[in-house]
């Protein structure tokens, strides 16, 4: 006979179940369209049945699927309600969103639990538990938008920003073309490889090592809004001020980690090609190159943050009527706040994106590397 699976979450979601129920309504009284009864009974039960189930003798995969289901119903069912009602949530309201949100967590705590009998289960896994983990920080950041009724000029309900994202693509879409597919790529591509080379460069004559890597540093530590006005001076308001900016940030980051990752093989590995006649090309093309490309792609995955920062920041400072960085500046002014946000979801979402294709990149050509070998 199978043992309960025990649950602090749960019983603890039980017991702020029993305090909603005593503690009804959901809203004020002066709420305009307040919950239904048959709505209000279907959210503590879902909420209950979750809770109970998932201490029940059952197989991890499936108390997984019944917290994942009935948790996120509730929890859709309690915000839809809301929506409409903005700051007459009462106590019962965040109670139960409470006990969801510990149902969430004792969700995600089985699903680690799960050992996955095939790549693409841990790979789901992967993806499924910090997509949970997302999803709840929405949740709350809702909750607390629309159920305290905080002002939507202070922070909006990402609910708002989705539906702006939604009624504003071709905007954002003119926004990404000019600021990542323009300034951010080119910059970056510019940067990276004209860092990369330089390092090779300095690596092979010593008084370009001694003489730059100080200078680098220096540079590294300028602010943007200090260099993205002359930039913008020299090369005029369109895209290419903003890549230059990104060649600046992104040429010192790539010059330092490969510099570094150039002298990172072992006098051993180097002794051993010099029994073998290597000259320096063989070396730094057979050994050194290899060696240092878990620190290339550590500054490529620095810099794919550093470009889409600089980018924008610089097109507060001159900018043709387009792009991420004058949306942001012009919308704020207008007080067009869900806009604004709507602009750092999309420019999140591609850095997340961007930042990913590095790392995957990484996992293709250091797949030797010890790191890489225990993930």
């Amino acid at each position: 006979m199978k043992k309960l699976n025990i649950s602090w979450q749960a019983f603890v979601a039980l017991f702020l179940c029993a305090a909603a129920l005593l503690s009804l309504p959901l809203l004020s009284e002066a709420a305009p369209r307040p919950f239904s009864d048959e709505t209000v009974t279907l959210v503590i039960v879902i909420v209950a049945a979750s809770a109970l189930i998932s201490v029940a003798p059952l197989p991890r995969l499936y108390s997984a699927t019944v917290l994942l289901i009935g948790t996120h119903v509730a929890a859709w069912m309690l915000l839809s309600g809301i929506s409409g009602n903005e700051g007459m949530a009462t106590r019962s309201f965040f109670l139960l969103i409470a006990a969801c949100w510990l149902l969430a967590w004792r969700c995600v705590t089985v699903l680690c639990e799960i050992k996955p009998a095939s790549n693409f289960e841990s790979s789901l896994l992967r993806l499924l538990i910090p997509a949970i983990f997302g999803a709840w920080i929405l949740v709350v950041w809702e909750t607390a938008t629309r159920g305290a009724g905080i002002p939507f000029v202070l922070l909006p309900p990402p609910s708002a920003i989705g539906a702006r994202i939604a009624g504003s693509l071709q905007i954002l879409g003119e926004d990404v073309r000019q600021t990542i597919f323009k300034a951010v790529l080119i910059g970056y591509a510019v940067g990276c490889a004209s860092g990369f080379i330089v390092a090779i460069l300095a690596d092979r004559v010593a008084f370009l090592r001694r003489g730059l890597l100080p200078i680098g540093n220096m540079v590294s530590a300028l602010p943007i809004i200090g260099v993205a006005p002359i930039m913008v001076m020299w090369f005029g308001f369109d895209w290419p001020s903003k890549a230059a900016v990104v060649i600046i940030m992104t040429f010192f980051p790539m010059l330092v980690n490969t510099v570094a990752g150039l002298a990172a093989s072992g006098s051993m590995e180097r002794d051993l090609m010099r029994t073998y006649a290597s000259n320096y090309w063989q070396t730094l093309l057979k050994l050194r190159l290899p060696a240092a490309m878990p620190f290339v792609f550590n500054a490529l995955k620095i810099n794919s943050t550093l470009a889409l920062i600089g980018a924008i920041v610089a097109e507060f400072f001159g900018t043709p009527i387009v792009g991420m960085g004058f949306r942001i500046s012009t919308e704020i002014g207008r007080m067009n706040v869900d806009m604004v946000w709507a602009e750092i979801a999309v420019a999140a979402l591609a850095g997340s994106i961007f930042y990913g294709a590095v790392a995957l990149a990484e996992r293709a050509v250091t797949f030797w590397h010890p790191s890489i070998r225990g993930g």
